[in-house]
């Protein structure tokens, strides 16, 4: 039998290249070579946008689509609606019990997003999120996570949930590892050090082409060089960075000759955003397709929830015997 991926995105809008570039290249490469879960996180979009489900709920079809429009195969892998899996929610409770309050106040992660959004009094919900996702990765025993190193003390965490009840109850649940990314953050089009859907500095998946060139146009470059005729430092040039990610052929004498002074910016930019272009493209035409039938992509969605109960209720029966809680 295949060994199993599971991952997925956040329902709070569109996807971007930090996405692609940290983990939906990995799900392509990977789609025949292990059974992939993609999850749609909608849950776990509640607990930043509880207030705003209008959001979440055309952002199902919006990263649905993001996943299908890369070249993930509905023939191949699984897409998977997080609030409708029982046995991610049973886990989730199960899990609680396991982790102190303590811990999860003192991840990175959690620390980041609360003020990344201004929370001061967090919610029951945001501050259980990994405990959450622990439970998404492990309902289906999944065997490897390809994630963004943002989300490496969530898979730590994941991990010593999954130890500690291995340690109460036996061998029952397998131990998840993580798969990083050659490029596992891409730091936002402004300079910031991550791109982001909250940030208001990313390139999305469903740019089209000329929204590409002029975000690519405003991208900060190296704030010394004034004039072409400076020499330029690509290691703190965000374009330079994009070049590395998704120009990596050009990238090493794109970099030289802004050292030298053989190229300017306007120039470096604009073999950077046609090289996106190209690489979106594709993706553009997959996307028109899908958004002209959604009710396929509901239908990917519906059946691939139903496989995921199926697995789901087969791993409970055992988690339950383990726990000494099944009649």
């Amino acid at each position: 039998m295949k060994k199993r991926i599971l991952t997925g995105d956040r329902t709070t809008g569109k996807l971007h290249l930090g996405h692609f570039i940290g983990s939906l290249q990995n799900r392509v490469k990977l789609q025949d070579e292990y059974d992939t879960l993609i999850l749609l996180a909608d849950v776990q979009a509640l607990t930043t946008h509880f207030s705003n489900p209008q959001l979440i709920n055309a952002s199902i079809y919006d990263v649905a689509i993001d996943n299908l429009s890369v070249g993930l195969n509905p023939e191949k892998v699984t897409f998977v609606q997080q609030s409708q899996v029982s046995a991610i929610a049973e886990l989730t409770v199960f899990y609680s019990m396991l982790v102190s309050v303590n811990s999860l106040r003192h991840n990175p992660t959690i620390k980041t997003e609360a003020k990344q959004y201004g929370y001061d009094d967090l919610t029951y919900g945001f501050l259980g999120y990994p405990v959450s996702q622990a439970a998404d990765i492990t309902f289906c025993n999944a065997d490897l996570v390809p994630v963004g190193d943002d989300q490496l003390p969530h898979m730590e965490q994941a991990r010593k949930i999954v130890r500690r009840f291995n340690d109460l109850y036996g061998e029952t649940i397998k131990v998840p590892k993580e798969l990083l990314s050659d490029t596992p953050r891409l730091p936002g089009i402004d300079g910031n050090s991550k791109m982001g859907k909250s940030l208001g500095n990313a390139i999305y998946l469903s740019d089209d082409k000329d929204t590409v060139i002029a975000k690519i146009k405003s991208a900060l470059t190296d704030k010394n060089r004034i004039a072409i005729s400076d020499q330029g430092n690509p290691d703190i040039c965000t374009v330079s960075l994009y070049h590395n990610a998704f120009n990596c052929e050009e990238y090493p004498n794109i970099c030289d000759m802004c050292r030298k002074a053989k190229i300017g910016c306007v120039a470096c930019k604009k073999a950077l955003y046609t090289k996106l272009n190209a690489i979106l493209n594709p993706f553009r035409e997959r996307r028109a397709y899908y958004e002209h039938h959604k009710s396929e992509v509901r239908d990917i969605i519906v059946s691939g929830t139903n496989r995921a109960n199926a697995i789901g209720l087969d791993t409970m029966l055992k988690v339950k015997e383990s726990m000494k809680i099944s009649i």
